[in-house]
């Protein structure tokens, strides 16, 4: 297994709440993570064309797109990145469509700051694991995705 180096790790944060983009940023910086933040969609995706991130922190409802276009979108311009899906709207066709794009994680607000790091860092762990790249991953990943669902209330 490779070990993961945290000056490494980028993250990238993307919610229309700024105390939520604030609080992750605290909580993320503060294990080492170097973190961006995006309060839109499109801010997201030009970001995400700019640079690479291990990995994605994505609301559900942001101002000008649906977070689960979203995932798609950041799927197409970074195929190896991390995917999870940071909601207060816990509604069944969001998660369907979350898992059929092959969101890694899904977490309704709001969150357990220990539950979403624990997460974080065992994606980033699997990721480091990995033979691939950040460009060259592998469709379908959607083990922890699945295992949260049943805990979460979904209308």
């Amino acid at each position: 297994m490779k070990i993961v180096q945290l000056d490494n790790i980028r993250i990238l944060v993307v919610d229309d709440d700024k105390k939520i983009c604030d609080t992750l940023s605290l909580i993320l910086e503060s294990r080492g993570y170097h973190v961006d933040i995006a309060n839109t969609g499109k801010i997201a995706v030009e970001k995400s064309k700019i640079g690479k991130y291990n990995l994605a922190v994505l609301d559900i409802k942001l101002p000008d797109i649906d977070g689960t276009k979203l995932l798609k979108s950041m799927h197409e311009i970074s195929p190896g990145i991390i995917r999870i899906i940071l909601t207060g709207y816990p509604q069944l066709k969001n998660v369907i469509t979350a898992l059929n794009e092959g969101v890694d994680a899904y977490f309704t607000k709001p969150v357990d700051p220990a539950r979403l790091i624990k997460t974080i860092e065992e994606k980033l762990e699997e990721q480091a694991g990995s033979d691939r790249d950040l460009e060259e991953r592998p469709e379908g990943n959607t083990a922890t995705a699945a295992e949260e669902l049943p805990s979460q209330e979904i209308e």
